[in-house]
């Protein structure tokens, strides 16, 4: 029986792993015992970190927008609830980009969500 020379294929998966460790720094990069454990880390950190990512621009956008309604006097709770009871649907993103490029469209929305508060006594 030949024997199997696993050479082509063992050179094959060093290579995908070495390329997917270009741009790392030392030993990291070219050797591939370290390279391999680096290249599995960052694939954790990629996958956890595409689903912070959407935390984070929340969070960005809610500052922005909490940052352009307190010219109008108003806290970013008061807002949003103003909004639910305007029957407002526009989401965060949109918000925040308005208040940064279209300042008077979003003035219009703050006034309508201000209208439609309950008057307090």
């Amino acid at each position: 029986m030949a024997r199997v020379k696993r050479g082509v294929t063992s050179h094959a998966k060093h290579k995908k792993t070495l390329d997917a460790a270009k741009g790392f720094r030392g030993r990291r990069k070219n050797t591939i015992r370290t390279a391999k454990a680096a290249v599995d880390k960052s694939m954790q950190y990629a996958y956890r970190d595409r689903k912070n990512k959407k935390r984070t621009f929340r969070a960005l956008w809610i500052q922005r927008i909490n940052a352009a309604v307190r010219e109008f006097g108003m806290t970013y709770s008061v807002f949003i609830n103003a909004l639910a009871l305007a029957g407002i649907e526009v989401d965060r993103k949109v918000l925040s980009e308005m208040a940064i490029h279209e300042p008077a469209g979003f003035k219009a929305i703050v006034d309508q969500a201000k209208s439609a508060m309950p008057k307090a006594a």
